[in-house]
């Protein structure tokens, strides 16, 4: 039986991703020709609540305006070399400059501020 060579996926073919139907785009345009679009009837309605009551009163207005304004911010998954772990390293400070007095100094420092680790190898 030979392959059809309708229907299935095609490479590029389709509405793009985020692309508006051209319903829905007809119904924006109309919409702003008549006069307000909705997102400008939303930051209307935010700069009244913000004039009113402050941030609080216009924090849903913005809410709801803001994915019209803003990108969406993208997770971003960090990692080392060849997508493996961080490699992290902890050197010692090199004290052999320090004086006895300097020594000194610095050890009640460290104690005072909990890191009195005398046991710790």
């Amino acid at each position: 039986m030979a392959e059809s060579k309708r229907g299935g996926a095609r490479p590029g073919a389709g509405r793009k991703p985020g692309s508006a139907t051209r319903k829905t785009r007809e119904i924006a345009d109309k919409a702003a020709q008549q006069g307000k679009t909705p997102l400008e009837v939303m930051l209307e309605a935010m700069i009244d609540a913000y004039k009113e009551g402050g941030a609080v009163a216009a924090f849903p207005f913005a809410k709801d305006a803001a994915p019209y304004l803003h990108a969406k911010m993208a997770a971003v998954e960090v990692t080392g070399k060849d997508g493996g772990p961080i490699q992290t390293q902890s050197a010692a400070p090199d004290l052999s400059s320090l004086s006895d007095e300097e020594l000194e100094a610095l050890e009640r420092l460290v104690a005072k501020a909990g890191g009195d680790q005398a046991g710790a190898a």
